[in-house]
């Protein structure tokens, strides 16, 4: 059963532009997302030509300069648009969030040129991007990445294997960490690599409990050739452009989580309010109305959370902390807010006949991506102590 139209979220906009920018984000939602995103997920059908759609409509380049095809938007509109997408089809969402932090490098560490020959056909929706840092062996140890770059002339040749990445095998572009130098963070370098090079395969996408239109593959390179031009900072610079692209990513994530965990509650909301038992609807019964209750809490604390951490962002200030505790709380409520919209559905929360235990999947990915909730927690506790 395809869930009922989601009421619009009451939110506090910064201009007439950015309440457009929702409008239109709703609709598409509406007309786009929300009706086929069951099936697609059933079949693991991957949404390509969405992310066209999105592209032509201007909201795969929101954050980005207008100069280069961007909207020029704050992340606080950047981040609502995001969450509006994740409420219809997370696999849809987070591959924008994705596609935002793919750009990330090149938007702000590459060099004028390098933005004006790259960037626009990346954010028309021409282009959709993937970002490559972690590997099989190392993922919260991103520092320990072993993938090699090593420079033959004007060309880099890259050897090596990455894990998890979003959209690997369908990406135009692969943002990729590899290792130029030592070992450690200081020997690391960014790659702006292409999709078609010659030695670059990906494995079969991975298969998971949930969005599994999204693909997630493991990218092999055999001898994979870069123009020197291509690399995007200095040698050693990667891991720092890797950092401030989570940093943002993270924020991402944080209101996809939210999107996610409104759409759970719109559900549950609904169906409480039409399931009648012992004579009366369900949210009637103050059990049931105290739990949807938290569940509309633990919204909009996350939703103020990512919003608190955005305007931080846009007023230069620094937001490491701030995204961590973002991603963190937000992920973590879209898990319990999920799990307890299974719970008011009953049986049938428990079946594919409606959309709560998809949510339910989906939910628990956005607690590991893009750093886990245990690194999100080490992050705070090293800003806090200052070790």
């Amino acid at each position: 059963m395809s869930p009922a139209p989601a009421k619009p979220v009451d939110r506090q906009l910064p201009s007439d532009e950015a309440r457009e920018l929702l409008s239109l984000t709703r609709d598409l939602v509406q007309r786009e997302l929300r009706p086929r995103a069951a099936e697609d997920e059933a079949v693991a059908r991957f949404p390509r030509e969405t992310f066209r759609t999105l592209g032509d409509a201007g909201l795969l380049s929101l954050p980005y300069g207008e100069q280069y095809g961007g909207g020029e938007q704050p992340y606080e509109v950047y981040l609502q648009v995001l969450e509006e997408l994740a409420a219809g089809w997370l696999a849809v969402g987070l591959g924008v969030s994705v596609h935002t932090l793919s750009c990330h490098a090149l938007a702000t560490f590459g060099t004028e040129e390098q933005r004006d020959r790259w960037l626009p056909a990346m954010l028309s929706g021409e282009q959709l991007g993937a970002y490559c840092l972690s590997e099989p062996q190392s993922g919260s140890d991103a520092a320990a990445l072993r993938t090699r770059a090593d420079l033959d002339g004007d060309e880099y040749v890259v050897n090596g294997t990455k894990a998890w990445i979003t959209h690997g095998g369908r990406a135009d572009f692969y943002s990729t960490m590899v290792r130029t130098g030592e070992d450690g963070a200081r020997g690391i370098s960014c790659l702006l690599v292409p999709g078609d090079s010659q030695g670059l395969a990906a494995a079969p996408p991975e298969h998971k409990m949930g969005m599994s239109s999204s693909p997630t593959a493991q990218l092999h390179f055999d001898g994979v050739r870069v123009d020197r031009e291509r690399r995007i900072g200095d040698e050693g610079q990667g891991f720092q452009i890797a950092l401030s692209a989570l940093d943002s990513g993270r924020l991402g994530i944080a209101a996809c989580a939210i999107g996610v965990a409104q759409a759970a509650l719109d559900l549950a909301v609904d169906y409480a309010g039409t399931r009648e038992q012992f004579g009366r609807p369900i949210a009637d019964f103050q059990g049931l109305s105290f739990m949807l209750a938290d569940m509309a809490t633990q919204v909009e604390a996350g939703r103020a959370l990512y919003l608190s951490a955005a305007r931080r962002r846009d007023s230069g200030l620094a937001f490491s902390k701030e995204a961590a505790m973002a991603k963190l709380f937000c992920t973590d409520a879209a898990m319990r807010v999920t799990t307890d919209a299974v719970q008011v559905l009953g049986g049938y929360g428990y079946t594919q006949d409606y959309p709560a235990e998809r949510y339910m999947r989906e939910a628990k990915v956005l607690q590991i991506v893009e750093g886990t909730n245990q690194i999100q927690r080490l992050v705070i506790g090293r800003h806090l102590t200052g070790r």
